[in-house]
């Protein structure tokens, strides 16, 4: 079906105090509005696609703050609330004495016929995990996933809402979810509880899960999918390597674990004795990638995907998109394999010329790491500068608190490495794991993906020193997908122009309406 938008906006601006409603309602582009920002002794703000205005000169103050609250739901354990049968949420800030000093009031929206595109991955009855940044679509994905299968499939869904966020704020759900019906989590930290009660007390055919966080939400996944429960859902991470760097959430592709190899079958493979495998059965059958609108990246068979990268072993990709009539375009992705006599060492070579990717460490023991990577003859690579670093090492404590650090990681989309313990052991996994993906860089990086990364690299350096919008040279959609990561990754805007073979990437910093 085409896509419909549902946003019930006038029920968020109602609820705003007149000068700031009245403001809004002249903006020409009103329905492009993502939300409005109202924080204590502050001009008021709102952020619509591709810019952000202030909608008076006038301060916030408490009796503003007030006016909001007074009309919406209470504030759950998360300060997270909504407005009965619509899709907003509005999210706040408290003072240290428990009072509220700020609000994100986020306009929610339904989007009918948002998963064309995956459509038949979901209809197949394979477990679904989607994966992509903050804000790309996940959970709108997942509201229509609901209805698809509940109306179209006449399928038993089950909704597990933690915060309201899929179905909206009230008793009774919204209709983006058709005849699925809708389980509320009370407080985040029950998530897994609720998630294996809808299993055990309503016979679903499928479960609906946003933001699988934790351990126990990833062991009731594992126990919901091992009872024959069709499972779609969300998690922490961009990609499926993400994904495999996460001990956290592992478990949702079949976990991860080191395994020594005796002398003979060391040699046989010509690998390491200590080499990582999958130690079960991937929750998830298929991994998609979020990349933007209507364009994603399919792993269809996770055991395959993740067995692959595990042997350094190239993996086919489906890079799925919607053309300009609405069909879907699937381009299978088929790397070449690398040359096995190029990823041997070459005489001479040691680990010492690998350098590590830049690390900044938080809740980590930095001389015991120092010490384990002298054991191991690696070269650290660490950085005060989360800003300059390629990867987040922190402990699993550290993770699960989600202190300022870990959450401005995540919101700028880089690698999180959580460590379970602070043993040798673990320290040394780190290190094996980092210096295992910088020799597949270096012996595995075609010399074509290695020019059009690096032009890549030279166009965000580019816009950074002033420059509009840069066109990259036509490359495949393989490349075209690495060279999207690094503008993600330097939070520069991307989209593919053009037709094939000259199809090709354009960086800028404004986004298209």
């Amino acid at each position: 079906m085409p896509k419909v938008t549902a946003d019930d906006l006038d029920k968020l601006l109602n609820i705003l105090p007149p000068h700031i409603h009245e403001p809004l309602t002249r903006q020409p582009d009103i329905d492009s509005l993502l939300e409005v920002v109202m924080d204590l002794g502050r001009i008021p703000s709102a952020r619509l696609f591709g810019c952000e205005i202030n909608l008076t000169s006038r301060e916030v103050t408490q009796e503003d703050i007030d006016y909001v609250t007074n009309q919406i739901g209470s504030f759950g354990d998360d300060n997270r609330a909504g407005i009965e049968r619509t899709l907003h949420r509005i999210s706040a800030i408290r003072n240290r004495g428990g009072n509220i000093v700020g609000l994100t009031c986020r306009a929610g929206r339904a989007v009918f016929g948002t998963i064309k595109v995956i459509e038949d991955l979901v209809q197949s009855g394979k477990s679904v995990l989607l994966l992509g940044r903050p804000g790309v679509g996940k959970t709108t994905m997942l509201r229509e996933v609901a209805r698809v299968l509940a109306d179209d499939m006449n399928k038993r869904v089950i909704v597990v809402d933690t915060s309201n966020e899929i179905a909206g704020d009230g008793d009774i759900p919204h209709p983006a979810i058709g005849k699925a019906r809708r389980m509320q989590v009370a407080t985040p930290t029950m998530q897994h509880s609720v998630m294996i009660e809808a299993v055990e007390n309503h016979m679903p055919e499928v479960i609906i899960i946003d933001e699988i966080g934790t351990e126990l939400e990833a062991l009731a996944a594992r126990t919901i999918a091992e009872r024959g429960v069709q499972l779609v859902g969300t998690a922490h991470g961009n990609t499926l390597q993400n994904l495999m760097l996460n001990p956290t959430l592992t478990d949702l592709i079949g976990g991860i674990q080191a395994v020594t190899l005796s002398d003979e079958e060391a040699k046989r493979r010509s690998t390491q004795k200590t080499i990582l495998e999958r130690k079960a059965p991937p929750t998830f059958n298929i991994v998609v990638e979020i990349q933007d609108r209507d364009i994603v990246a399919v792993h269809p068979d996770v055991t395959v995907a993740v067995d692959g990268l595990l042997l350094n072993q190239p993996v086919p990709t489906e890079i799925r998109s919607l053309d300009e009539n609405d069909e879907v375009k699937i381009e299978r992705i088929e790397p070449a394999k690398p040359d096995r006599k190029s990823r041997r060492s070459r005489p001479g070579s040691s680990v010492e010329t690998h350098k590590l990717p830049h690390m900044y460490l938080f809740g980590v023991n930095r001389e015991r790491l120092e010490q384990m990577a002298r054991e191991l003859r690696l070269n650290l690579n660490i950085t005060n500068n989360l800003s300059q670093a390629d990867i987040l090492v922190t402990s699993k404590s550290y993770y699960q608190r989600k202190p300022q650090k870990v959450r401005d990681a995540e919101a700028a989309n880089l690698p999180i490495y959580v460590l379970r313990k602070h043993s040798n052991s673990q320290l040394k996994q780190l290190l094996s794991t980092l210096d295992k993906r910088v020799k597949e860089k270096e012996y595995d990086t075609l010399p074509a993906t290695e020019t059009a990364i690096k032009e890549a690299e030279d166009a965000v350096f580019r816009l950074k020193n002033g420059e509009g919008e840069v066109v990259l040279s036509p490359q495949s959609a393989y490349i075209r997908r690495l060279q999207h990561l690094i503008a993600e990754r330097n939070a520069v805007l991307s989209h593919s122009i053009g037709s094939e073979p000259r199809r090709r990437v354009r960086l800028s910093h404004e986004m298209e309406r």
